[in-house]
């Protein structure tokens, strides 16, 4: 085992992988449950989809295990899910079976960009005080996801908080609930763990937080433990989007609906693939695990020799995969900065995520009981590691400040890594037309500047 993923040679050791492992699998195991009540709503049965999304990240983050030797795991992708439900049928009055039919092509689409090396000359290109901001924003977005799921914020109403004009500004919680209060206990006791060196802490600190919550209430002890029913609607979303409706009917709605569907299609790829890189430049780069001898490979490779080149594939693959099985894009989950922070380097890592996914099939109650409030101290110690990036950028530079600074803020604020990118993008290239300086803007960063103006003009057009 040590042999095949280089777990000595990257530095690392089998206990810190399984560790690693545990500890991102706890900080993502919310998809499980989150996912099918989105999709749900599409009127996918939610015992299909959950069967569906736990094989997604097990299929997926093995093949992030094997062909790609990384500790990246592999899940249907928060956002993405959302806009599957709220705007692609809900919104366009697409049935489910034909956005499935979408995802698919979706993946089909990142596998060809992937293939032709597309994917990786994006990398490539992004100039290093931008991928420093990236790094850093999205430590930033981990940290208020945790901070959210904490509950330390409170997004008040008219009658229950500030207002500004029509406008609901949050406000901090009053720890008055027993749920921001654990969450907080969790904080401090992870704190304490990591000033002190104790090797997994963060893992020894959602375990903690999750045994405190019981007498609290907030960690639920499940009625049964062993539970095959959910297997039973999976033979409902599996390749459904075969038949008709599906990919027979995806065209069929009419000459109207045609560029509602390539937009569609575009908007999935676009935030997959930007959502990828951008987990990739913010966590790989800074932890070692894509080092200098595989940026060389990665440039000089013209088959799947460096781990970068065999991660992407492995996301890219992901998506069609996820969508045979019946959920939305699968990608690379952030989350996965949880883990690295812990030592992960390696496919043992992504391993062990995929060996817990396949328990909760039959055991999904038993690790269900891990409430957010116990992940959540995690996810905001990840940022405060990853925020290490900031360091390094020119801040007094106003030609390097600008871009960083608005990739940080939306890709925190819009809750968005592709759309912090895109604010990045697009305001590198506004400064480099202000200094007369185009000409070193790398064609990669222009076209997909150029994209992504195009995809919010469509956005704004059809009012997704």
């Amino acid at each position: 085992m040590d042999k095949f993923f280089e777990i000595t040679e990257k530095g690392s050791s089998v206990r810190t992988e399984m560790v690693a492992g545990f500890t991102t699998f706890f900080t993502m195991a919310y998809i499980m449950f989150v996912n099918p009540s989105i999709l749900s709503e599409s009127g996918m049965p939610w015992s299909g989809v959950f069967v569906a999304t736990i094989l997604a990240a097990i299929v997926g983050t093995l093949i992030m295990a094997f062909v790609a030797n990384v500790p990246y795991a592999v899940a249907p992708g928060m956002g993405l899910n959302a806009f599957f439900t709220y705007t692609v049928c809900f919104g366009f009055g697409f049935a489910w079976q034909e956005a499935l039919a979408m995802v698919f092509i979706c993946g089909l689409i990142n596998i060809l960009m992937t293939v032709t090396k597309v994917r990786k000359n994006i990398i490539r290109s992004i100039p290093k005080s931008l991928q420093l901001a990236i790094g850093g924003g999205i430590g930033l977005f981990i940290a208020y996801i945790g901070i959210k799921n904490a509950g330390f914020i409170n997004f008040a109403s008219t009658s229950e908080g500030f207002t500004l004009g029509a406008a609901v500004v949050p406000s901090l919680s009053n720890f008055s609930s027993p749920g921001p209060l654990l969450a907080f206990l969790g904080l401090v006791i992870t704190v304490i763990l990591m000033i002190r060196n104790v090797k997994g802490a963060l893992l020894i600190g959602i375990i903690m937080t999750t045994l405190i919550g019981i007498p609290m209430g907030v960690t639920t002890i499940p009625d049964q433990i062993f539970n095959l029913e959910a297997v039973s609607d999976f033979q409902e979303v599996s390749f459904a989007f075969f038949g008709d409706p599906g990919l027979k009917s995806l065209f069929g709605h009419g000459a109207a609906m045609i560029p509602i569907v390539l937009i569609t299609i575009f908007s999935f790829s676009l935030s997959d693939t930007f959502d990828t890189i951008g987990t990739f430049i913010g966590t790989g780069r800074r932890s070692g695990i894509f080092d200098e001898a595989d940026e060389k490979a990665l440039i000089e490779s013209k088959g799947f020799k460096s781990r970068m080149d065999r991660a992407l594939f492995a996301d890219a693959t992901a998506t069609s995969l996820g969508a045979l099985f019946g959920t939305s894009n699968t990608t690379t989950y952030v989350e996965s900065a949880a883990g690295i922070g812990v030592g992960g380097r390696t496919g043992f890592t992504a391993l062990v995520v995929a060996a817990l996914f396949l328990l909760c099939l039959p055991f999904a109650s038993l690790f269900g009981i891990v409430p957010a409030e116990a992940t959540a101290p995690a996810l905001i110690v990840v940022g405060i590691l990853m925020v290490e990036a900031f360091a390094d950028i020119r801040w007094k530079e106003l030609e390097e400040a600008i871009p960083a600074f608005f990739t940080i803020v939306i890709m925190s604020f819009a809750y968005n890594i592709s759309w912090g990118i895109a604010a990045g993008f697009i305001f590198y290239c506004i400064v480099k037309i202000c200094k007369k300086q185009m000409k070193d803007v790398h064609p990669i960063i222009i076209g997909a500047t150029l994209l992504f103006l195009l995809n919010f003009i469509l956005m704004a057009v059809h009012n997704i």
